[in-house]
């Protein structure tokens, strides 16, 4: 028998590792322990079909891939190890940036531009760690106060900006058992952010310069440690 020709075959960019999507048995294990299986009438057996079918655009416009918690089942179930969590990152970065839901691309950006996700003013951010210094010294702790940029601490904590942002007491927290085991703590002044928003968006260059930033940190500081408190 001659063999099939196919042509004006549109290779997918979607395509991460094309051995894997084609050796998908479509059994079904990765759906079914998927917490949003069925929303949209997708689940990550039909992502890693339509992908190795090279639907890109249906997959790059669809709302699926957006609501995915990136939980990593899929991945975990998968038999075949099909790397579906990789695929629906690959999926999100494709999208138009200016067409990505939700405010993940703007807390990129401020990020990017402003050091945070919440592009909080440096001088606001200093002001509040040393007011709920002094609080937590009036509160029990003597001599408490928040070190910033402490050359040679042992831990490096980032903060997570919707701390600061609108639930600053939840600082306190670590801050009081830093201050009972006697930790050797600092915060930075400056790319303090500790949630990589690009990561989620699949904005690869953006995740690697946030993630750059808080290295630079640690070698300026000559941290030990690093804190990610999310």
């Amino acid at each position: 028998m001659e063999p099939i020709e196919i042509r004006n075959r549109q290779e997918s960019k979607l395509r991460i590792s094309p051995e894997l999507a084609d050796i998908c048995f479509t059994c079904g294990t990765c759906a079914s322990g998927c917490p949003i299986s069925g929303v949209d009438g997708m689940d990550p057996r039909k992502v890693v079909r339509m992908a190795a079918l090279g639907m890109d655009e249906e997959l790059i416009e669809s709302r699926f891939p957006w609501i995915c918690t990136m939980c990593g089942r899929c991945d975990y179930a998968c038999p075949q190890g099909v790397e579906i969590t990789q695929l629906m990152r690959r999926i999100r970065g494709l999208r138009d940036r200016d067409k990505v839901p939700g405010p993940i691309h703007k807390g990129v950006v401020n990020c990017i531009e402003k050091g945070n996700n919440l592009a909080i003013p440096k001088d606001d951010f200093l002001f509040l760690l040393a007011d709920l210094g002094k609080e937590l010294e009036d509160e029990g702790l003597p001599g408490f106060y928040v070190p910033v940029d402490k050359k040679g601490a042992n831990v490096l904590v980032t903060i997570n900006s919707k701390e600061p942002f609108g639930e600053p007491d939840d600082m306190k927290f670590w801050w009081r058992i830093f201050y009972c085991a006697k930790e050797d703590w600092t915060v930075p002044s400056e790319y303090w952010e500790g949630v990589n928003w690009g990561l989620f968006s699949g904005d690869d260059e953006a995740m690697k310069t946030i993630v750059g930033r808080i290295v630079q940190n640690l070698e300026k500081l000559e941290c030990k440690t690093l804190l990610l408190p999310e």
